[in-house]
């Protein structure tokens, strides 16, 4: 524990919600939700102003919906951001060597390891210079909490919520937690808080006196006695700057469930596909591969398989996924599936092979084998060119991304369906609210494009927009269909603002009207 309240938490202000409304002068004031938009999507970020009606965090899209008719219901645009994310995490490492993140909008920051901060005036003036410089940078606000622990950093954060600063002077820890909720602290989710309820343990301070004996006898010797320390506010845990990566996976929830097995089968080789290009991506390999089924009834199944050494090569994945599907009975249905890899490394078992032919060849030796190894190329996959006449396929367009048109410039996409697709013009630094259109969704003038940065170079956001930043607002006409809630292009690019005004679209794609 630190005689001075220098390690600072840096929490973003519901991050996906307020990018999006920095970017969309329309939406700035309004209730917005960003998830997923299908029959079983959830809600990634509320914003504030959707949570007056009750909507959360992984909280299922369609209970959002019931809450709040009227909010801006949009895709998420995680390259949009993870850009603004790296701007945030660039001014923490000009604080100090030592930043620990925690995700893309929160993370730790050791400030005396960057000598800025010593004491409680010190670091103060550190965190105001840091919520300052996130404004200046992004035109987002991010709330601060400044402690001698981690733990007591992160709860000083979420009481500072939104746009503002906390800190917890050394000392008083154990006094600020005891009329807490035992929720407040790490690692109590909701079936351990309704174990300690049962056993007339609610706040911080029954924990603290009921002492580590008794919480070890209830939750075990591990939990017991870390939820003890930490009920009296005692956590010496270290900004850690470097985490290792335990595990890269991923996982999709089906709109409805799968009952086809070749269907299963195939969305089991995309999920290794998708997953080998994030291990690449992270210059890794890994042993195990994880293979995880939710059926129609919610049980959820999970195999795995060890391999004698360390790959990214996708088809030894798709094929390790495929022999573990095998054990697993999906005739009732299929609500989720997830492919996944541990045993981390940063090397593959081919390179070993190869470091053993290269010492091999040194030495005047062949490799094993016998016959020197002879390299096969392999033949590239040409796509099959669509035959003559044939229909090209329906362009699909998601609630909320990007846009460009030949005549209008740059917009969003405000909702689509049953072929059509409405756009709002309007840009991060567009005065009014932009004016709503409606285009076939094969508009050879209308394309996706990257996001604008929220704020430009001299700190202010991007200006005017041509026609597009002017006319009334009005309702968007797009169709009854579903095409917002597909995939589309994902873009990628710079950062930010916030205020608004909506219309109603039709069908599933923004689904905006006044509240």
């Amino acid at each position: 524990m630190r005689a001075a309240p220098t390690i600072l938490h840096l929490d973003m202000d519901a991050f996906f919600a307020a990018a999006e409304q920095a970017s969309k002068p329309s939406l700035r004031g309004k209730p917005v939700i960003v998830g997923g938009l299908g029959p079983r999507g959830v809600v990634a970020t509320a914003s504030y102003e959707a949570r007056r009606f009750g909507a959360r965090s992984a909280m299922p899209m369609a209970q959002a919906r019931r809450l709040c008719p009227n909010g801006a219901y949009l895709v998420p645009r995680f390259g949009f951001y993870r850009t603004i994310s790296e701007q945030v995490m660039e001014l923490l490492g000009r604080l100090s060597p030592l930043v620990e993140p925690l995700s893309l909008d929160e993370a730790f920051v050791d400030l005396e390891a960057g000598g800025v901060a010593w004491d409680a005036q010190s670091a103060r003036e550190a965190g105001q210079r840091l919520r300052a410089d996130i404004r200046a940078v992004t035109g987002l606000t991010g709330s601060v909490g400044l402690a001698g622990s981690k733990m007591l950093a992160k709860i000083a954060s979420e009481e500072a919520k939104p746009d503002g600063l906390v800190l917890i002077e050394p000392g008083t820890e154990r006094g600020r937690l005891a009329p807490m909720s035992v929720r407040t602290l790490p690692g109590v989710g909701p079936a351990t808080g309704e174990h300690l309820r049962r056993a007339g343990m609610t706040t911080v301070a029954d924990l603290a006196e009921a002492g580590e004996d008794e919480l070890v006898r209830l939750l075990g010797k591990a939990h017991g006695a870390s939820l003890h320390r930490m009920a009296l506010g005692l956590d010496d845990r270290p900004v850690v700057a470097e985490r290792d990566t335990k595990s890269v996976s991923v996982e999709d929830t089906f709109d409805v469930d799968l009952h086809d097995r070749v269907r299963v089968v195939t969305e089991v080789g995309r999920l290794a596909d998708r997953c080998v290009q994030r291990l690449r991506a992270s210059g890794l390999s890994g042993r195990t591969i994880v293979l995880k089924v939710r059926r129609y009834d919610f049980s959820t199944l999970t195999r795995s398989e060890t391999l004698r050494g360390p790959t990214d090569d996708p088809a030894v994945v798709r094929e390790a996924a495929g022999r573990l599907l095998d054990s697993v009975d999906t005739t009732g249905g299929v609500r989720l599936l997830g492919v996944g890899v541990s045993g981390l490394a940063d090397f593959t078992q081919e390179d070993l092979f190869a470091q053993a032919a290269g010492e091999g060849a040194a030495a005047g030796q062949q490799p094993p084998g016998g016959e020197a190894a002879e390299r096969v190329d392999p033949v590239p996959v040409v796509p099959e060119e669509p035959g003559e006449g044939a229909a090209p396929a329906e362009r699909r367009w998601s609630a909320g991304h990007d846009v460009h048109h030949a005549e209008f410039g740059p917009g969003w996409v405000q909702g689509s369906g049953v072929g059509r697709v409405t756009v709002r013009f309007e840009t991060p630094g567009s005065a009014v609210p932009g004016r709503v259109r409606t285009f076939r969704v094969d508009d050879p003038e209308l394309v996706p494009s990257d996001p604008l940065p929220l704020v430009t170079g001299d700190g202010a956001a991007p200006g005017g927009t041509g026609p597009a930043g002017e006319g009334p607002t009005g309702t968007a006409g797009a169709g009854a269909g579903g095409a917002a809630d597909q995939a589309g292009p994902v873009p990628s690019s710079p950062a930010s603002l916030p205020k608004s005004r909506s219309g109603a679209a039709g069908g599933s794609g923004a689904e905006m009207s006044s509240p």
